[in-house]
């Protein structure tokens, strides 16, 4: 499996994480500002960098849990990890606009 088709099905699999606060999901959000993948010895690493609504986000573990998690689910993938940043901000210009009309914000 190419990187392109690896991190098609990363972003399927972050489509299906969402916030508890707000009810749409990570990516539509635009809390995912990168996937990386690279050969590494023994397979395939992904580093997904990302970041939360809030830097005092009260379920960022978990959050971070179920993203980690997503590497078990694609067997092309040995390792993924979260980048947590928080530069840049994220911001409400940054929601999918499919997110936005969900929301009622167009």
């Amino acid at each position: 499996m190419k990187y392109a088709a690896i991190k098609e099905r990363i972003v399927e699999e972050l489509k299906k994480i969402y916030d508890p606060e707000i009810p749409v999901n990570l990516y539509d959000l635009g809390l995912i500002y990168d996937i990386a993948c690279a050969r590494e010895s023994g397979g395939t690493k992904c580093v997904v960098t990302m970041t939360l609504t809030s830097a005092v986000c009260p379920v960022s573990e978990s959050i971070l849990d179920q993203v980690r998690n997503i590497g078990y689910l694609i067997d092309e993938v040995n390792e993924l990890e979260p980048n947590l940043v928080f530069d840049p901000p994220w911001s409400q210009e940054k929601i999918s606009d499919e997110a936005k009309l969900e929301l009622g914000m167009l």
